[in-house]
């Protein structure tokens, strides 16, 4: 990764979630991927660093990723981005977990959606987006300069949720196995949850996915 470019990882919420700010230092502008909660916590951070940010880039629709989409969006003007399957979840509270929390829930309409091999700029920095279905429908991982920012796709020893009615345990499986176990060793993991960790470690040491490349 370029000396540019940075990644700051705030961990916010009540379920401890991994809101990333990836930065090109030198252009002073950057992206807010899932965006968990203290909108205007992340808002500040933003403004104490002297970044130019227009984008909130969502891994996936549930509440505990976007809750401070809402004071970014109108504090910033930034647009918000999910997959076209996540979409609705975004808007529904019931879909997205968010009538669960109290005082109500959580609803937003995306700006623009995310696509399988969409690039995203944010100054020298870039991101590829792929989609990585399982835990949701529109579940997308974001791939830079041999890091990967995966939402709740793959954790350190463990791999995302799939006991939602919309969730597919083998669709899961299928997208880190074909998606994330075909980058390399070093590629940096950041998860929606917990540390870091790299694809190399993953692929040999957890538990839930197959080690055996030859089933990539």
């Amino acid at each position: 990764m370029s000396d540019t470019l940075k990644i700051y990882t705030l961990t916010l919420g009540l379920l401890q979630t991994n809101c990333y700010i990836a930065v090109d230092d030198r252009a002073k502008k950057g992206v807010v991927i899932d965006p968990a909660d203290d909108g205007d916590y992340i808002v500040q951070f933003i403004r104490n660093h002297h970044l130019e940010v227009h984008q909130i880039l969502l891994t996936h629709g549930h509440f505990d990723h976007v809750g401070g989409i809402g004071t970014i969006k109108n504090e910033l003007r930034a647009e918000i981005w999910i997959h076209e399957k996540d979409a609705p979840m975004l808007e529904n509270p019931g879909q997205n977990l968010s009538f669960l929390m109290e005082g109500g829930g959580l609803s937003h309409r995306a700006d623009g959606f995310l696509e399988e091999g969409q690039s995203i700029e944010y100054g020298s920095g870039q991101l590829k987006v792929i989609h990585t279905p399982g835990h949701t429908p529109g579940g997308v991982s974001f791939i830079g300069d041999h890091f990967v920012f995966v939402g709740d796709t793959l954790f350190r020893n463990s791999v995302g949720r799939s006991d939602f009615p919309y969730s597919s345990g083998t669709q899961l499986i299928e997208s880190i196995q074909k998606k994330l176990y075909i980058l390399d060793d070093d590629f940096i993991v950041y998860p929606g949850h917990g540390p870091e960790t790299t694809i190399g470690r993953e692929r040999s040491k957890n538990p839930f996915v197959s080690q055996d490349r030859s089933s990539v």
